[in-house]
C-alpha cells in the first residue's frame, strides 16, 4: 500500500515566511507548495485538489478573509488554518466563524501546527501519513 503525503498549500505575501514553513513542512515529510498572492492560488489549484491551506490574514489585493470567503463560497472542504503576526481575541474568534480549523500567530509552534494539518486532512480527506 502506498501512503500519500499530506499536501500543504501555504498563501502569504511574504515569501520569506513561504519558505521557512515550507522547509519546517518538508522536513515533517508533507509536500508543500507556495504562494504569493490569492491570484497565483486560485489560478493553481482546483477544488478537486487536496489538501490543507495555510493562509495568511494580512495580504494585498484579496486577504485572508476574503479567499475563505471564496473556499467556502465554492463548496470546497479543503481545511483552512490561518495564521497572522496580530492576534487579538476579534482575530481568533472572526476565524472560528468562517469555517476554519484553527489559528496560528507567527512566530508559529510548528509542532501544535503539524499536529493540526495531520488532523484536519485525516478528518477531511481520510489522509493519513
Amino acid at each position: 500500500m502506498i501512503l500519500k503525503k499530506n499536501k500543504v498549500y501555504i498563501l502569504d505575501d511574504d515569501e520569506s515566511v513561504c519558505r521557512a514553513i515550507k522547509i519546517l513542512l518538508t522536513t515533517f515529510d508533507f509536500e508543500a507548495e507556495t504562494f504569493n498572492s490569492a491570484k497565483s492560488f486560485f489560478d493553481t489549484v482546483s477544488n478537486d485538489d487536496p489538501g490543507c491551506l495555510l493562509l495568511d490574514i494580512h495580504m494585498p489585493e484579496f486577504d485572508g478573509w476574503a479567499v475563505q470567503k471564496r473556499i467556502m463560497d465554492s463548496g470546497s472542504k479543503r481545511p483552512v488554518i490561518f495564521i497572522s503576526a496580530e492576534n487579538t481575541d476579534i482575530i481568533e474568534n472572526r476565524v472560528l466563524k468562517t469555517g476554519a480549523v484553527g489559528f496560528f500567530q507567527k512566530p508559529i509552534n510548528y509542532q501544535k501546527l503539524v499536529n493540526l494539518i495531520n488532523t484536519a486532512s485525516e478528518d477531511t480527506y481520510g489522509m493519513v501519513k
